[in-house]
């Protein structure tokens, strides 16, 4: 085999990341987003020594796995990529590649399995859509990037992982900024208005929040568009309708000036009895219900907290440090995004909690001014896990019990080995599917400190 050879074979396996295993001629080819079972067609992207990878150009045979995908989009759109697996089969897909990952640790441990989501459709609580066109020089679009692809964009107006309130939503911006003729963001050129939609709604009160990311490169008047998506028969409520102007060459949203253009500046959802606001910009759970069901193992894995001072690490809103709080002497929550942090702090207050405590800073700067010793740590960090130097001084703290979420299993048990050199064991292991057909599985791990 060598670059751009085509090969033909059968998906033997799937590793974490999604990463499918063809065996040809005794050599094994890695190829992404496929599902075991498929005979595919791939082309040769890179050969290496020890490593050759490949990208998939045709589903010659589906998998004996494989259901009729209810999402018209299915295939097209970049999203799901397991929907056409029975859920029982795409939880146990995502159990293997955790345990498998696990094994490479050659250790002991409790495992109790997978947790369900509550929801396998309609269980997304925020989308974030890109303006662009299917096609070059195309009509506009608004929706999803084409699997495979950076430019095409496929207007997902049927998405069944979300409320159809979503899709109400963006036909009608679609169709709005159709007829007014105001153009979309090139990535390449840099020029024009439209990059991003991102809507948002909680699952629990119902309430809508509305956020449209644009360039600063024209002023269009807004408010036709703001009565016509008033005017729309929802299940839910639109409480805010957010502008975000973003400059940034990156293709992602950020944010340089932010105005109000309709309601509040936030929505409220409810999670475990407890209230949180939730702004344009604001990390929360993707999953509401899901993240009843995770949070609700980190409670249990947490165990007895009377007494006890608990840091939350990577504590985004605050959802862990609030829910622990309750039943703890004092919980501290630090996390880096300050927009976050002054939100916990409001929910805090919101919720009549005043034995929390949040800090704005990165993880590894902030804990060597952190004024109380933790009993408990739980460590919620991002995709890429924990700074090597952060986790050295999580260590030595030297407290008992660690309640470590993830939602990468690779960077999970890159973490994992570290503590387990540094005098820590594995105790009890659960995984919570909070992402239905798609390949994102969370972790929630407890640790224990050997005496």
């Amino acid at each position: 085999m060598k670059k751009k050879d085509i090969i033909e074979g059968i998906v033997n396996k799937v590793i974490f990341p999604n990463k499918g295993i063809i065996n040809i001629d005794e050599e094994k080819v890695i190829v992404k987003n496929v599902i075991p079972g498929q005979k595919i067609k791939a082309r040769i992207t890179k050969k290496r020594k020890n490593k050759i990878e490949g990208r998939a150009i045709e589903i010659v045979e589906k998998s004996p796995l494989e259901i009729e995908a209810s999402c018209k989009d299915f295939g097209k759109c970049g999203g799901c990529l397991y929907q056409s697996l029975p859920y029982e089969k795409q939880l146990k897909i995502k159990e293997t590649q955790v345990l498998e990952l696990m094994e490479t640790l050659g250790i002991d441990y409790n495992y109790e399995g997978i947790t369900p989501s509550p929801n396998i459709f309609n269980y997304r609580n925020k989308m974030e859509y890109s303006f662009g066109d299917e096609y070059i020089d195309g009509p506009l679009a608004l929706g999803m990037h084409k699997k495979g692809g950076f430019y095409d964009i496929v207007t997902v107006n049927d998405c069944k992982i979300v409320s159809n309130d979503f899709n109400k939503i963006l036909v009608e911006t679609l169709n709005y900024f159709t007829e007014k003729e105001i153009p979309y963001y090139k990535k390449k050129s840099h020029e024009g208005y439209l990059r991003h939609l991102v809507v948002r709604k909680a699952t629990k009160t119902n309430e809508i929040l509305i956020n449209l990311v644009s360039s600063s490169q024209m002023n269009p008047n807004l408010e036709q568009w703001i009565e016509r998506l008033s005017n729309l028969q929802l299940e839910g409520e639109i409480v805010s309708i957010m502008h975000t102007i973003n400059d940034s060459l990156a293709d992602a949203v950020k944010v340089d000036s932010m105005k109000n253009l309709y309601g509040r500046d936030y929505f409220i959802e409810e999670l475990l009895g407890l209230k949180f606001r939730i702004s344009a910009h604001s990390f929360f759970q993707t999953n509401s219900l899901g993240a009843e069901k995770l949070y609700s193992v980190v409670r249990e894995y947490v165990g007895e907290t009377k007494d006890k001072v608990i840091f939350d690490l990577y504590s985004g809103t605050g959802t862990i440090t609030q829910m622990l709080a309750p039943v703890a002497k004092k919980t501290v929550g630090v996390e880096i995004i300050e927009e976050a942090v002054e939100a916990a702090k409001e929910n805090a207050s919101l919720n009549g909690l005043d034995n929390c405590e949040f800090i704005a800073g990165d993880v590894l700067k902030v804990i060597d001014e952190l004024k109380d010793k933790p009993d408990i740590i739980v460590l919620d960090p991002p995709r890429d896990g924990i700074h090597p130097k952060a986790l050295k001084k999580i260590i030595d703290f030297g407290v008992d019990k660690i309640v470590y979420v993830s939602c990468k299993p690779t960077s999970l048990v890159r973490d994992l080995d570290v503590f387990l050199e540094n005098g820590y064991e594995v105790d009890r292991v659960r995984c919570v599917d909070m992402f239905p057909h798609t390949v994102h599985v969370e972790c929630c791990v407890k640790l224990i400190r050997k005496d």
